[in-house]
């Protein structure tokens, strides 16, 4: 398979912010005097090969986060992190565009701010050898991946099926019910009586694995839904 030329697709600035978990400490006064900084924009680009099976897309993100101590006795707990990532993700056409395959791969440190289900950047590590600074603040490891698959039985009827998982990788600051990993699916039967309405049913399932105190929960839900494109009119 040749790829031939990448063609660059974007390179943009973005509005920095992000979250942290307090984890054991929460409550704690010392952490109360501890405030976010943002002096710099999050730098994101990407770039695309796009060929007539469809295209492969690589991303990546670069973004520095800061915490400031506003009252640093007798602890000071300022810090910083860079937190960067990168993506890969495809469209593959297959049976002569009958069927699309969609997948991606995400892995950084400190980029869950762009994630949905992944609630937090940076977590607290522990530092007992340290007097002035006995916690600090650190990146967390995320890895995300998704995979479906769209295929048209007929101009009618069609049906998306996939998966997808976001793990952490916890810092041992964090309490025993911290967010670990999650998983989601479905599956669902979609018909198109004309072309601007969608008529049909989904299955879909939720899963939750916490840090260290062995919760995990599933979810399911069925749902069923009605949609008509009023930018199209009535094309049949």
């Amino acid at each position: 398979m040749t790829l031939g030329p990448m063609t660059p697709t974007g390179l943009t600035l973005e509005r920095p912010g992000a979250s942290a978990d307090q984890g054991a400490y929460s409550g704690h006064i010392e952490l109360q005097n501890v405030v976010p900084q943002f002096k710099w924009p999050d730098l994101s680009g990407n770039a695309r090969f796009t060929r007539k099976w469809g295209y492969i897309q690589i991303g990546g993100i670069l973004r520095k986060i800061a915490w400031v101590d506003t009252n640093p006795v007798p602890f000071n707990l300022s810090g910083t992190a860079i937190g960067w990532g990168v993506s890969v993700s495809s469209n593959l056409y297959f049976n002569e565009k009958k069927d699309t395959g969609k997948f991606q791969v995400v892995y950084g440190e400190g980029i869950e701010n762009y994630m949905n289900d992944a609630p937090v950047d940076i977590g607290i590590s522990n530092t007992p050898s340290n007097a002035i600074s006995p916690i600090k603040g650190v990146r967390l490891p995320v890895l995300g991946i998704v995979s479906f698959l769209d295929h048209n039985w007929s101009d009618r009827f069609s049906t998306s099926a996939g998966f997808s998982m976001v793990n952490i990788e916890n810092s041992n600051g964090q309490t025993a019910n911290a967010f670990h990993q999650g998983y989601y699916a479905l599956a669902n039967l979609l018909y198109h009586p004309i072309k601007t309405v969608t008529i049909g049913g989904e299955f879909q399932f939720g899963r939750r694995v916490n840090f260290l105190d062995g919760f995990s929960f599933n979810d399911y839900r069925m749902q069923f839904s009605f949609r008509y494109d009023w930018s199209k009119g009535l094309e049949f």
